[in-house]
């Protein structure tokens, strides 16, 4: 395969990609930092796991740990998300998906579910009445 063929495939090849994935880490940092958080707390999670440093926390479920902290990293970038006018996008999806991670991070049905059901619903009041103005 000659030099010209091969620059010729790796092009194609990388428009290919481009295609399949698209430029959304250029065009939306905060998504892109989102993403790269999301992966380094499930790396210290799953770090907290493999070298027993959790068995010193009676409280400690990875999964809790783990679904609780994603909750969190969703809504602090929905929240970003609205204080930075570049980033701005509708919340609502956001913080519904950030309170149902947050829920099943701290499970029990006693009065977390509850407490999530009544954020989602404030959210979603919030929203309509906000688009009316």
């Amino acid at each position: 395969m000659s030099e010209e063929q091969r620059n010729k495939k790796e092009k194609t090849e990388r428009k290919d990609w481009e295609k399949w994935c698209g430029d959304w880490w250029r065009q939306d940092r905060l998504d892109a930092i989102g993403w790269a958080v999301f992966f380094i707390w499930g790396a210290l999670v799953m770090l907290a796991e493999a070298t027993k440093f959790s068995a010193n926390f009676s409280w400690w479920d990875g999964w809790g740990v783990f679904f609780a902290g994603v909750g969190i990293i969703v809504i602090i970038g929905t929240v970003i998300r609205l204080i930075i006018p570049q980033y701005k996008r509708s919340p609502v999806g956001g913080f519904i998906f950030g309170f149902i991670l947050l829920a099943i991070g701290l499970g029990g049905w006693d009065w977390i579910w509850p407490v999530a059901f009544i954020a989602i619903a404030i959210t979603i009041l919030v929203s309509v009445f906000k688009r009316r103005r």
